[in-house]
Order: structure tokens, then sequence, then C-alpha cells
């Protein structure tokens, strides 16, 4: 039998930035361009991790160097593992974000993750039946996602899986890694017949025959994992690789026989996983099922997973609704401020809605020059305040462009307004995921509350700006809404209160950021106070009879608190990941 080895070696040095290594007290080399690396965090058999910063997106990553000495093979495992991974988009599959190369090294470039592999856990002990049953389901999952595109892993083992600190979902709470020696479907084998790679503890006896294989060769492999996990001890490994070797191909013992509390199902799928011959070893969903049953009765003693994240989310199609109903929500505000309209308001309400529900983007810029057009030229037009509702309409598609659920969103804050808590509109816009959509959302939100005042001729936060004049004094005058208004609100003041709803939105999920209670309720002590005292600061820019903003710092404080409760109801936010996995050490057992 021939066999493929990676003897441990020297560890690489660190990559160029221009082809030639860089000096010896160089800190923090440029590879590709853009990956500026900070820390070496691994070494294995193909290569060595490295902590880096993605210098372009503003991002830590994982950077994955092979090196490529003359008439070196390894090019073409980082190009296996770049296709493989490429075929791949799973919670509990480690993300690769690019592949690339220069004269010394093939780099991949992933998603970092902030944990722990899960041999670490099992060095330390302590993970208890309920977290073996939570990773395995994980692990189960992934390895379904990635055989259905014809990609077999070849090494599960627990080098090769990470254990994130913080998991989004129970899809995450284990991701695996490591896709070097994959085995890609209508592809030719990277070794030839005969030819062995992976870890022989972990492999299945067909595996280590060199005969190819298939899916059943990491069902194997996972229920060795699990095995060991659960008994403490790994049913193949012995003192030495040939006393391993000899193992291979044996008749486990029942996992029965060291855990008999455990659950009858759950230890059948297990044994049943790990037979010696690939027919006999049932299937990945069938372990996933045992898995999936055991972890609500199992022991969850000294558990080490943290808990998921309480994250409740919303039916499908939600966004689509909300979407609708604010589209119809405007026409309806349009009509009850505007002249007759050509058809029943409910009966254009509904039309727009259900179309905006349908294509949002579209239908939303046809209702808004509908709604415009109907204002300049209906009957008893009044083409000053179709000009300001112009305005009010431009601002969302020109700052959220790709967000196209989201452009009524604005119309909530003079809603706030009229409710005398027009601040907590940045509380509302510090809920979308992106920096940039807060930031966008905040300020169309604060454009939207200026406008509306004159229009609605009411003070919803700081009143109108100085030399607007009363809505009739404009209304049937394009011209005159756009000097009286218009003009009068491109203004300092205006581009304040715009800013200070962007800084607000875009740094509440910063502070707030449901991990603790007691620590949300000081960050949003610490957001208020700003957001107060801003707020007067920039209600001074106006004319001095304005005062103090309407709900002064008592709405202020209640969407301080409203950041917190909605916080706590949607679940911690997540963690920028940070340490990236480890470099898995395929062949470590094979001298």
């Amino acid at each position: 039998m021939n066999t493929v080895t990676t003897p441990p070696g020297p560890a690489p040095a660190a990559p160029p930035t221009s082809g030639a290594p860089p000096a010896p007290d160089a800190a923090d080399p440029l590879v590709l361009g853009r990956y500026r690396l900070r820390e070496r965090l691994g070494t294995g058999g193909f290569g060595a991790v490295w902590l880096a910063r993605d210098e372009r997106l503003g991002r830590d990553v994982a950077v994955k160097a092979i090196p490529r000495p003359p008439g070196d093979s390894q090019p073409g495992r980082a190009s296996r593992e770049a296709i493989a991974a490429a075929r791949l988009n799973h919670p509990g599959i480690v993300t690769l974000f690019e592949a690339g190369a220069d004269d010394r090294a093939h780099y991949l470039i992933s998603e970092c993750v902030e944990g722990v592999t899960l041999a670490d856990l099992l060095a330390a002990g302590g993970l208890s039946d309920r977290d073996v049953a939570r990773i395995g389901t994980a692990l189960a999952a992934a390895l379904s996602h990635a055989h259905a595109r014809g990609v077999i892993h070849r090494d599960v083992k627990p080098q090769n899986v990470m254990v994130p600190e913080r998991p989004l979902d129970a899809a995450g709470v284990a991701k695996l890694t490591d896709f070097g020696i994959a085995l890609l479907a209508g592809d030719e084998p990277l070794t030839r017949t005969g030819d062995v790679v992976g870890t022989l503890a972990y492999m299945a006896p067909e595996q280590a025959e060199g005969r190819r294989v298939g899916p059943q060769a990491d069902l194997y492999a996972l229920g060795i994992v699990i095995y060991e996990a659960l008994s403490g001890s790994h049913p193949v490994r012995r003192a030495g690789p040939a006393a391993t070797a000899r193992r291979l191909g044996a008749v486990l013992p029942s996992l029965r026989r060291s855990r008999p509390d455990l659950p009858g199902e759950l230890v059948d799928a297990v044994d049943r996983a790990v037979r010696p011959t690939p027919e006999e070893r049932g299937t990945l969903d069938e372990l996933r099922a045992a898995l999936e049953g055991a972890v609500e009765v199992v022991s969850a003693a000294d558990s080490r997973l943290p808990a998921l994240p309480r994250r409740r989310p919303l039916p499908r199609g939600t966004g689509r609704a909300a979407a609708g109903l604010g589209a119809g929500a405007l026409v309806v505000a349009a009509a009850a401020v505007g002249p007759t309209p050509p058809v029943e308001p409910a009966i254009a309400a509904g039309a727009v809605a259900a179309t905006v529900a349908l294509v949002p983007r579209l239908a939303w810029l046809a209702a808004a020059a509908a709604v415009t057009a109907w204002l300049a030229l209906g009957a008893g037009a009044e083409p000053g305040s179709a000009l300001v509702v112009a305005c009010a309409l431009a601002v969302s598609p020109a700052l959220l462009p790709r967000a196209g659920r989201l452009w009524s969103a604005p119309a909530l804050a003079p809603l706030l307004g009229l409710l005398m808590a027009g601040p907590a509109f940045a509380v509302l816009a510090g809920q979308a995921r992106h920096a940039w959509r807060r930031a966008a959302l905040g300020a169309a939100g604060a454009w939207w509350l200026a406008l509306l005042e004159p229009l609605s001729g009411r003070t919803l936060l700081l009143g109108a700006p100085a030399g607007a004049s009363n809505r009739e004094a404009w209304a049937t005058s394009a011209p005159d809404a756009a000097a009286d208004v218009v003009a009068a609100l491109l203004t300092g003041r205006t581009a304040a209160l715009a800013g200070l709803f962007a800084a607000a939105a875009l740094a509440l999920p910063w502070l707030v950021r449901g991990r603790s209670l007691a620590a949300d309720g000081l960050a949003a002590a610490v957001w208020t106070l700003g957001v107060g005292m801003a707020l007067v600061s920039v209600a001074a820019l106006g004319p001095a009879h304005v005062g103090a903003p309407r709900g002064g710092l008592t709405a202020v404080a209640l969407a301080g608190a409203a950041a917190v409760a909605v916080r706590a109801l949607r679940g911690p936010v997540p963690r920028p990941a940070r340490l990236p996995p480890t470099v898995g050490e395929s062949g470590e057992a094979l001298h």
C-alpha cells in the first residue's frame, strides 16, 4: 500500500510583499496587495495560517499560506481546497473568501472564527453530552451539504472542527474546515489509486486501503469523532501508528459498553456509523436525526457551549409585506393633506401596497412618481407641496439604492415626531444589519422630519426653519416652495440633525450589544446623554424662538430604554470573528 505522508518540517517563512521575503525585522507583510499579516496562529504539514487584516474591506481574515517550492505538488492541493470550499455555503463550514498566489506561496483567504478547535475542547475535558450532540448535529448537516455538492472531505477529525465562541444559530455551533484533501465529484483523484491521504486514527477502512471513497467515509470519521467525545477515549488510536493501523477494519466495541446511560437510539446510530463495511453504516441523515433527538434528553451538566442567541425570526415575506404597507400608508397620508385624489384613497393605497410587496423598488418608484404628479397636476393642484414631497421621497432611493424594502421606513420619523418620540427613529434605524444602511436610514429619517414640519404645519422635533412661511404661502407655487422650504432647510441645522441621527443609529449596536443587561443599561445611558446633548446643540442652531426639541430629553431617554428592550428581544449582536481555524495536519499519523 502506497502512502502519502506529511512529515512536519520547518515553519514556512512569512509570505513576501512582492516576490522577495520580507526582512527579518519587517512587521506585518502584505500579500495579494490587500491582506496585512498580523500573527501566525498555526502550522501544519501543508502550510501556515495567519491572522490578517483585509485593508480593502476593513475586516479580519484568516490567510492560509501554502509554500510552492519548484516541482512541488502542493499547488495542486491549494487549488483543490479552493475549488472544494468555493462549492460550499453553509453555516457549519468555514467560508472561503478568495484564493490567490504569488511566486512564493498559494493563499486561501477565509473567514476568521472566534473560538477553539474541538480537539482543544476534548483535551481540556468538560464537554457535556448535550454539547457533543449539538456539535455532532451541526457537523452532520455540514457534511450533508458538502456531499450534496459533490465534495467528500476525507479528513474529518477534531483538529478540523472549529467551535465558535458565539454561534449565531444551531447550524453554526461547529464549523468544518480544511478541505485540502477533499475529493470532488467528476474530478480526477488527487492521488493515484492505492495512495492514502487523511489521518489514520479517523480513517475509514476503505480509505486506509487506498480505494476511492464516498460519503460513507466521512460518516465513519464523524462517528469516530462522536464516539471519542462521548466515551472519553478513542476506539481506534493506539500507542503507535502500526498498532493503530492494525485496528482499522476491526469491529469496534459498542459505545454502550462505556456509556450505558445514553439513549439507545443515539448509541445504535453511532455504533452503526463506525462499522467496517460502508454499506452497513446507515446514512448521515440517520445519525443526524439521532443526535437531534438526543439534544434535549442527554445531560447538559457543566456545558461548555454558550446558549444560542434568542433570535425570533420573522415569518417569511414579512419584509415585503412591511414595505407594501408602508407605501400604502404614504398614499393615504398624501391623500389626507393634498388635493382631491382621482380614485378612492383606500383603493389606491391597496393597489400600491400589493404592487410594492411584489416588486419593491420598481413599484415604489412608480407610486412615488404618480403621487408627485397628482399633487402637481391634479384637481386643486399644489405644485409647491409636490416639490416638498418629491424632495422627501427622493432621498430613500438615493441613500439606499439596493434596499427597496426600506424606502418607506423614513416616513416613520415624522410619525414618531407626532407622538413626541422623534429621536426613537434612530433606534429603529440602528436595527439595520449593515453600518451604511443604519447611517443612511438615520439621515433619511432626519430629512423627512425636517421636510414634514413645514408641510404639516406642526412642530415634530425642532420646528420649521428660519424664514419659512406658512404652507398657504407656497403650496401652489413650486418656486416659492423651493425658496421658502427647500432652500431654508439646506442649512447647517438640517445637516447637523441628519448627521446626528446617522451617528446615533450607526453607533447603537456597538454600544447596546445584548450580552449583559447591566452593560446595556450603562451603554444606553451613555448613548442617551450623547444624543440628548447633541440634539440640544442642533436646536440652538435654529431660530431663537424654537426652544428645546419637542419631547425634550425625556424623548431621548425613552429612546435609549427602547434600544435596550429591542436588543433584548432580538438577541445579542453577533461578535466579529477574530481567531482563524487551525491548519489541519493531514496524514499526521502516517509515518
